[in-house]
């Protein structure tokens, strides 16, 4: 394989591995404030054993996201080196805005909410909670700003020309509410919602089949399940938002999403199936007719422009569009009969009543995860051959400078090293579960604990 190969699959995998960390971290931040807001107004003493549990995983998801996330960095200067130069200026500023104002927010509550428990007021403390959770938003804002920049870029001018050509910012806001950023961010925090919601599910439903801290996860599953309902139908609505800007910023994206080829006929929905790239036909496919169509216009005599009105050179890779956006949909669809079956039981009394249920509550942590990586596969790589939609071709952005052995060493060495860290995170996750929230909080001293029972007494 040559270099840019290469370099394409060592970003995807470092992305990708680090994208399992701050869905979790968002996620479990608003659950957090939820389940430590619901201490201070009820003063259950459940609910503060709930957050401080919960705590500490939020601690080792933002701590393996840090770790995992400064590689990428430097991979743009090491492997991107002309794309650095061409986006430089741009990227600069949103990805300066969000070290300034949503990581050193993020972080710098994050020691009071680990450790300042017993050594700053309740009120604090939630405050802390709410600023770490809104950190960790704050900081999805500006890295999805900055990618969606490439998806449609807006508010700059070409400086220069050749190699030294580069963009250069004329509207600041006008880049950040680029045409498809808003639809794209409010998407993916619905994703994240997801994430943390089905950890916390998940691990609910782990104790209750195992008969261990009972009150404990069915308070925990009530809350992530509201969570869940709201973020499942949120990435329903966000997605078709999504989608509608694709067809009008990005149509050979669409195209390649639902495989259509012919700008003369209406766009059918395929629910799966296999492309045949060279005969322009779905093999094996069920489809709805005319779908696509109402679903971007309204109309399904509306035509959608196809993939054959753009030159071949120009058109992404379509089998693999089709199948990553088709599996994102599949397992998007998934989590939401899974979160209404939930409130369905809930209302009739049975959520917990169902051994079979709570076995797929149990696994279905891994199912957000898969959408989430699904889905940025589905747009990184219906994105191509652009790095910069319209502007820089991914082919001219990567250095001419490193060699495809430089970057097989270092591609290796990242899968022995977060592999690695894998394990830990693994192994660190399982032993906070199976030891379990300290019933009754952690090391309180004697009046603390008269307090709390005087508190649950009444």
């Amino acid at each position: 394989m040559d270099v840019e190969i290469l370099s394409r699959i060592q970003f995807a995998f470092t992305v990708g591995f680090h994208y399992i960390y701050p869905p979790l971290s968002i996620g479990l931040g608003i659950i957090l404030v939820i389940m430590e807001g619901t201490y201070l107004k009820t003063g259950n003493k459940l609910y503060e054993n709930m957050t401080r549990f919960w705590v500490k995983v939020f601690a080792l998801t933002f701590a393996m996201g840090v770790a995992t996330g400064i590689v990428m960095e430097f991979e743009f200067g090491t492997n991107w080196a002309r794309y650095s130069r061409f986006v430089g200026d741009v990227f600069g500023s949103a990805l300066a805005a969000e070290g300034i104002f949503a990581f050193f927010l993020e972080s710098g509550f994050l020691a009071i909410l680990v450790f300042g428990w017993d050594k700053v007021s309740p009120r604090m403390h939630f405050i802390s909670t709410i600023l770490v959770a809104f950190g960790a938003t704050l900081s999805a804002v500006w890295i999805v700003v900055a990618n969606s920049w490439q998806q449609t870029p807006a508010g700059y001018h070409i400086v220069g020309t050749g190699e030294a050509a580069r963009a250069e910012i004329t509207d600041f806001w006008e880049l950040v509410f680029n045409p498809s950023s808003m639809d794209r961010l409010s998407h993916v925090l619905s994703g994240c919602w997801q994430a943390g919601a089905f950890l916390v599910i998940s691990v609910g439903a782990y104790y209750l089949l195992k008969k261990r801290h009972e009150d404990f996860a069915k308070a925990s599953i009530k809350i992530g399940l509201v969570v869940a309902v709201v973020a499942s139908l949120a990435q329903l609505a966000t997605g078709h938002q999504s989608a509608v800007g694709v067809a009008e910023h990005q149509p050979s994206k669409l195209a390649a999403f639902e495989a259509h080829f012919d700008s003369s006929a209406v766009g059918d929905m395929w629910l799966f199936g296999w492309v045949d790239e060279e005969n322009q036909e779905v093999l094996g496919g069920i489809k709805i007719p005319g779908m696509l169509s109402w679903l971007t216009h309204f109309d399904a005599e509306k035509e959608i422009t196809g993939l054959n009105a753009f030159p071949e050179e120009d058109q992404p890779a379509i089998n693999a569009t089709f199948q990553f956006y088709h599996f994102m949909v599949a397992i998007g669809m998934t989590l939401i009969a899974i979160s209404l079956f939930g409130v369905f039981l809930w209302w009739r009394g049975k959520l917990f009543d169902y051994r079979w249920y709570l076995i797929v509550l149990a696994f279905a942590v891994v199912l957000p995860q898969f959408a989430n990586q699904l889905g940025w596969a589905a747009a990184e790589v219906g994105r191509q051959p652009w790095i910069v939609w319209g502007e820089l071709r991914t082919a001219d952005a990567f250095s001419r400078a490193i060699s495809a052995g430089d970057v097989w060493f270092s591609l290796v060495l990242f899968f022995i090293i977060y592999g690695g860290l894998f394990v830990t995170f693994l192994y660190l996750l399982d032993r906070k579960i199976k030891h379990g929230p300290v019933e009754g909080g952690e090391k309180e001293p004697e009046a603390g604990k008269h307090a709390i029972h005087e508190i649950n007494r009444g």
